[in-house]
């Protein structure tokens, strides 16, 4: 038995209904969770000390096997809804007997660690697996206290991971025999069934997106962000596939973090301790920060190797295209510690535009700001999520409708409120497709992309001229530092200029219809802010 000396983790494991596991390992470092994994061979090294593992049947996340306890806090709080899932009381505690007693006579890994990298929002957590990776996997995402902290450190909620524990849908009141369950009233996460490790880091950000908003007054949101030398913030919305971790790892600014921010009067901070990247085609010259970050300790889900070597092949889709590593910020050569920051004073938007027809970028007004964050359109990427296998267009509320037990204009009110009161510059950006739509077109180069960010960062898209995009009615630059000027208005990049106005079109009719739902609460400057056709 590995124990702290400082914490007795079997009286802590007894008081959660975990007892006689066969072994207890207690706060390992990654070097001892690697070593376990590949003694175990559930895992193996790749050439640049990272450990490299498979997650099974399930390499994303799965929505529709998410669920909310229905309960006296949550019932007339929680925006019910088909990913916001509800489940009784009653099926909770069932299983939640079913997760404990699994690990009767099994090993079992616990850490603790915490969320929020401002003190004053600082959220403990205990995270419990069956598998040792797992366990690395919260070492490395999590913030991490130290051998002190630990030993007043109260746990405020615990998170249970079991892949082989199995709901029975006949009497579990789940879908299918994998669960991801959040109690608010017990302050507990169980999650059964899948061992991809996102559904530990998601199923905190959900909690963080209740608790924060509706108990602290804080925007959480689902951004990455990062920091000039002159101290200027700058945040990034986006779904996952849309460019959050690579465009906030830029080596001339200080990351603050890559997926998951708090935003209080003060400034802006970081609920993770570390990046959870995609590595599809990834590669040194591309993504340096990140292609530089993988090593040891680093942790590699559902890669291949080429042949007889022990080389990532980042190319290979074979298992999924959600191919990821996680790994503790400090990794990133330039990453801000603690990962804390000032009131941004630039957001992107950021889409990938499957149907090809919105700019690489556009300046917003506040009325196009608060209806484009409302809608939250891009396309889901091939991998996030299980079943998506190309991309395919989506509306997500706020840039991370699964992840929002409230309300989208209750997060929209309080972004609205923030950007008017510090005058921030927001604009949108397209990181999908131009010239064409998905199959047609050609991905938006990434090295664009960063060349119109850091235009926009450095002010030097405040003096150029602009053209209005006539159905969005979004302002377009003429000319950009290192940007071909014929791209920047992207009807000029089809060879058919009647496909584009009509495809345009649709996708306006699509924003229209998305939106009569949120109409009600939208004031007049959103509401003017709609596309016209």
């Amino acid at each position: 038995m590995q124990i702290s000396s400082v914490r007795n983790p079997v009286a802590d494991l007894r008081a959660l209904g975990i007892e006689n596991a066969s072994r207890v390992f207690y706060q390992l470092s990654p070097e001892e969770l690697a070593e376990q994994t590949v003694a175990r061979k559930q895992g193996v090294y790749a050439n640049s000390g990272a450990l490299a593992v498979n997650t099974g049947k399930y390499t994303g996340r799965s929505p529709k096997d998410k669920f909310i306890v229905k309960d006296a806090i949550t019932t007339n709080t929680v925006n019910w809804n088909d990913f916001n899932n509800p489940i009784s009381e009653e099926h909770f505690d069932r299983l939640y007997q079913k997760i404990t007693k699994y690990f009767t006579g099994k090993e079992v890994w616990v850490r603790d660690c915490y969320a929020c990298a401002d003190q004053d929002y600082r959220v403990n957590i205990k995270v419990i697996t069956a598998l040792p990776w797992s366990n690395l996997f919260a070492y490395n995402m999590f913030l991490r206290p130290t051998e002190d902290e630990l030993a007043s450190q109260q746990t405020e909620w615990v998170v249970i991971q079991a892949p082989e524990c199995l709901a029975d849908p006949a009497t579990d009141g789940t879908r299918q025999d994998n669960f991801s369950i959040v109690s608010f009233t017990k302050k507990v996460i169980i999650i059964g069934g899948s061992a991809y490790t996102g559904e530990i880091k998601k199923g905190i950000f959900t909690v963080l997106n209740y608790i924060l908003p509706h108990d602290k007054k804080v925007l959480s949101m689902h951004c990455s962000a990062n920091m000039g030398d002159e101290g200027d913030s700058a945040v990034f919305f986006g779904l996952s596939g849309t460019g959050k971790t690579t465009l906030s790892a830029d080596p001339d600014r200080k990351l603050i973090g890559d997926d998951e921010h708090g935003w209080t009067s003060q400034g802006i901070f970081n609920f993770e301790g570390g990046c959870y990247a995609k590595v599809i085609d990834l590669s040194a010259e591309k993504e340096p920060e990140i292609f530089g970050a993988i090593r040891k300790g680093s942790l590699l889900e559902n890669v291949t190797f080429f042949p007889g070597t022990d080389e990532v092949n980042y190319a290979d889709k074979s298992i999924t295209e959600n191919t990821r590593v996680s790994y503790p910020l400090e990794f990133i050569s330039n990453a801000r510690i603690p990962s804390v920051g000032s009131v941004p004073k630039n957001i992107f938007f950021l889409t990938c535009d499957a149907s090809g027809v919105l700019p690489p970028i556009a300046r917003l007004t506040p009325g196009q700001a608060m209806y484009q964050f409302i809608s939250g359109y891009t396309a889901k990427v091939a991998g996030t999520e299980a079943g998506i296998i190309e991309p395919t267009s989506t509306f997500s509320a706020c840039f991370g409708a699964p992840f929002l037990p409230l309300h989208p204009a209750q997060y929209a009110q309080m972004l609205g409120e923030k950007m008017r009161e510090h005058n921030v510059h927001v604009w949108l950006i397209n990181t999908g497709w131009t010239g064409g739509p998905y199959g047609t077109g050609n991905r938006i180069k990434l090295k664009y992309t960063r060349a119109l960010i850091t235009a926009a960062l450095n002010g030097q898209l405040d003096n150029v001229t602009y053209q209005t995009q006539e159905v969005f009615g979004f302002a377009m630059p003429d000319s950009c530092p290192d940007v071909p000027a014929e791209i920047l208005n992207p009807r000029n990049t089809w060879a058919d200029k009647a496909a584009y106005d009509v495809k345009v079109r649709v996708l306006a009719e699509k924003f229209i219809t998305n939106f009569e739902k949120y109409s009600e609460a939208a004031d007049k400057e959103i509401l003017a802010a709609a596309p016209v056709i």
